[in-house]
């Protein structure tokens, strides 16, 4: 018999993962070619060439038992340095390696994190619509999900409604920029905003709040939108990041946290955060990858393809009829539904071989989220497939 908690897991598993795997499925049935699948967020880019040859270079150059042994579990003093020193000249921060702890991917990351600071029935804010898996990354360490309710249609988030949902309980608030699902970047006034409420509840408590920065998606912005650092923006800001998408290695599993000196009670919480990296199995991030990634700072994956996707999803779905929020980065569309209920939209669009994720999944009800890396091919074969989904609502 599994745990009673795994059971709710088991429930409640991914309808984006389930979603794909029925795309591999309707694939074989209707052929490849006929089927549409925009559900998961998996780069279509490769990685840069560099990666390779990084990796190449490692394997010929350096000791086997060096480049695939143990390491501090925080990973390489050299990668942690490197990266320190690359954070400090792009955004004018001052951290060094010990701010850095290499992760197995962000999820890994953001795992370590609330390992470290949620105490049971402790609370973490987040704003929907957000990522699903937020839910059950804080229920692993028994804390409770604190959610503000959806603004649309900018879909920045509601400060005033922020500042009711912070109690003495609040432990954390997660904050991803740029937005999966919505592609949504905060702006810098938004961000100043959310700081100001939590250095004002923070006084009114007397205790700490740390706000945890998910950026997955911080290389990919469009039209020359800038997505703001949030540690020079609030000190006890706790940043996780990935190669997934800049670097399009999510397979890969290969990220870091920052955790600067400014954070309330530093030198437990990156202790704490180097012992929850051990303890939960990580041991410590992969090693040949760490490598690798350390010769690739410099890099970046292919933007300018997923902004062609971008823009000829935006256009046709808009010309359709469909009610799109223009996403300034990430690689997902959010669409209103044509119905109220997201869910037998999303059982609409399957019947035209569309496959996308409902918004109930990111805790947000009457909307729909279209990943658009994918192959552009995929996507001209697709607009009719849409057009035909939008007119099979006219009559009614």
């Amino acid at each position: 018999m599994i745990a009673q908690k795994m059971i709710k897991y088991v429930e409640g598993s991914s309808v984006t993962r389930a979603m794909f795997e029925e795309g591999k499925k309707m694939a074989a049935q209707y052929g490849a070619e006929n089927v549409y699948d925009f559900s998961l967020g998996n780069p279509s880019v490769e990685p840069p060439a560099a990666v390779k040859n990084a990796i190449c270079e490692i394997l010929e150059q350096e000791s086997p038992c060096y480049v695939h042994g143990y390491m501090n579990n925080s990973g390489y003093e050299t990668v942690r340095e490197a990266i320190a020193s690359s954070l400090n000249k792009r955004f004018g921060t001052s951290f060094g390696e010990k701010n850095i702890l290499m992760t197995v991917g962000a999820a890994g990351g953001l795992n370590v994190v609330l390992k470290t600071l949620l105490d049971p029935e402790d609370e973490v804010v987040a704003f929907a619509p957000y990522f699903g898996e937020y839910n059950n990354y804080v229920a692993n360490f028994d804390g409770k999900m604190v959610v503000v309710a959806p603004n649309p249609p900018e879909f920045q988030p509601n400060v005033a409604e922020f500042e009711t949902k912070i109690t003495p309980k609040t432990k954390a608030v997660i904050i991803n920029n740029p937005n999966n699902p919505t592609g949504v970047v905060y702006s810098e006034e938004t961000i100043r905003a959310l700081a100001a409420v939590m250095e004002k509840k923070q006084k009114e408590y007397g205790t700490a709040i740390y706000l945890i920065a998910d950026e997955p998606y911080r290389e990919l912005a469009y039209d020359g939108v800038e997505v703001p650092y949030l540690t020079k923006y609030y000190d006890n800001t706790i940043v996780g990041y990935s190669y997934s998408k800049s670097l399009s290695l999510p397979g890969e599993r290969i990220g870091y946290l920052v955790i600067p000196d400014e954070v309330d009670d530093f030198e437990n919480v990156i202790c704490a955060a180097n012992v929850a990296n051990r303890i939960l199995g990580f041991v410590n991030a992969p090693s040949l990858m760490q490598l690798a990634v350390a010769k690739c700072l410099d890099e970046q994956t292919d933007v300018a393809a997923y902004d062609r996707n971008r823009k000829m999803l935006l256009n046709a779905l808009t010309q359709y009829g469909y009610e799109v929020v223009k996403p300034e980065g990430a690689f997902y569309l959010w669409v209103k539904t044509l119905e109220e209920d997201d869910s037998a939209f999303v059982a609409r669009a399957k019947e035209y071989n569309l496959l996308v994720v409902p918004g109930s999944s990111f805790m947000c009800p009457g909307y729909i989220r279209i990943a658009y890396c994918v192959d552009p091919e995929m996507i001209k074969r697709s607009l009719p497939a849409f057009e035909k989904l939008a007119k099979s609502y006219e009559n009614e």
